[in-house]
């Protein structure tokens, strides 16, 4: 077991210009929907990040070969379509694992998928793609933790896939990966527009799909008899530019992040004008100007197009310097608070009810040695150690690395005196060559590598 100890001396403006990586959350669905084709599918700006190669290694106990290379190209082939079970201890690393169900079905009519894992943010059941499956002809079990999903062949059927959290992202990628291929109209109501599933669709659609509603909470399905091969660029992650300009705001820096999508990120652009941040947009940039302190500010994670879930801890890290006093809510992971008491540690004064915090700023936080519970905690974490005038350290465990890639380099590059240790209980830190086979069909399981009182109330 290998574990990311992060060490931050804090105090220093963040300043420069910094590239945005391909998206996380919009590469596994790509990754996993690549089973269903016909030919050879070659990816771009696909991210370097531990979830990517374990869902590379699932892929290759599946098949299907997927090949890596230094200019963050992946290609894709499937050599053997026999296999119709996931590796369990594969699945249980992360979520979006149990987003190959879909293409299992579609494609070879069996999936067995072991109930999925990945960060603890409190219940998230699949109902929604069980009921997804099942309304398309699929005969669903499930035994000794596993999903096992049979089908005689899919058929068109109309699915309502609203939640009392709102639309299922994951299960509208698996539904919607499951129906392409489906005899007759599919229509998928109340689905997610995340642009991480527009992106899924157009990556469809370029391999023969015919999906209209994109964007919408509408999606309309025609299913064909096949997919072929295709080539698609994968969207820039919105949620590692957000993490990048929180970093600035919350440093009072000045940092500009290059090859975004400013559309995907119009919600919280507004939160940090709020907190009295200057944003300026340009066609495929973001610049972020903060002051000495930022203001209080009001916002609630929701369901695209609203601030998105994965950077309320960040904004939550942001809050805890502001002037005055802040309310976060979220609707869509209502438990989604696990940085809080870490927080706490380093001097935060924060109230937490159901779904909601309310952030007292503080005039500054202590440095301290502090663990984070899941990913986007480890990011939060992280941003609150930049802006403390004295050393902060993070036990991370393989979060940050899960999520994004080189994020550390990248606040080093704006100025950042970040830098990571790397304990190990055994083994030694695996690298990655330029050009490696990091799935392929029967390789073998890899790993990658109390509260304090509060400070002076503003």
């Amino acid at each position: 077991m290998h574990e990311n100890v992060i060490t931050v001396e804090g105090g220093q403006p963040l300043r420069g210009l910094v590239a945005n990586a391909g998206s996380k959350n919009a590469a596994l669905p790509i990754l996993a929907a690549s089973m269903l084709a016909d030919g050879p599918v070659v990816l771009e700006n696909v991210p370097d990040l531990g979830d990517v190669a374990t869902l590379s290694l699932l892929l290759g106990h599946l098949g299907v070969e997927v090949k890596r290379r230094a200019d963050h190209r992946i290609y894709i082939n499937t050599v053997d379509p026999s296999p119709t079970r996931a590796d369990g201890k594969l699945v249980s690393r992360m979520r979006a694992s149990f987003c190959v169900l879909g293409p299992l079905m579609a494609r070879r009519r069996t999936g067995i998928v072991a109930l999925p894992g990945g960060c603890r943010l409190g219940p998230r059941p699949v109902d929604l793609h069980l009921k997804g499956f099942v309304a398309l002809g699929a005969d669903i079990r499930i035994e000794r933790g596993y999903v096992i999903a049979q089908s005689s062949g899919l058929r068109g059927a109309t699915i309502d896939l609203g939640g009392p959290r709102g639309p299922s992202v994951t299960g509208t990628a698996n539904v919607l990966m499951a129906a392409v291929l489906a005899r007759g109209e599919t229509v998928i109501l109340n689905a997610a527009r995340e642009p991480e599933i527009v992106d899924l669709g157009e990556f469809l659609i370029a391999l023969g799909a015919r999906i209209d509603g994109l964007g919408t909470s509408k999606l309309r399905i025609r299913g064909v008899d096949q997919l072929g091969g295709g080539l698609h660029r994968i969207i820039p992650d919105r949620i590692e530019a957000g993490t990048l300009l929180i970093a600035g705001a919350i440093t009072g820096g000045d940092v500009m992040v290059a090859g975004c999508r400013p559309d995907h990120l119009e919600a919280v652009l507004g939160v940090l004008e709020d907190a009295d941040a200057l944003i300026e947009v340009g066609r495929d940039w973001v610049r972020l100007t903060g002051y000495e302190q930022p203001q209080a500010f009001h916002c609630t994670a929701a369901p695209y197009p609203g601030v998105p879930t994965d950077l309320q801890p960040m904004l939550t890290s942001l809050a805890t310097l502001a002037a005055g006093s802040s309310t976060i809510g979220d609707h869509v992971f209502p438990e989604r608070f696990g940085h809080v008491d870490a927080l706490r540690q380093m001097g935060a004064c924060i109230e937490q009810g159901e779904a909601t915090l309310i952030v007292h700023g503080v005039r500054q936080l202590n440095g301290t040695g502090v663990a984070a519970t899941d990913l986007r905690a480890g990011a939060a974490l992280l941003l609150a150690a930049l802006a403390i005038r004295g050393d902060t350290t993070i036990a991370a465990g393989c979060y940050l690395r899960r999520g994004y890639e080189a994020l550390t380099e990248k606040l080093q590059h704006l100025g950042g005196r970040v830098s990571v240790g790397l304990q190990a209980e055994s083994g030694r830190r695996l690298q990655s060559p330029d050009d490696a086979w990091i799935g392929a069909p029967d390789s073998p399981s890899r790993r990658w590598p109390v509260s304090a009182p509060c400070t002076e109330v503003l």
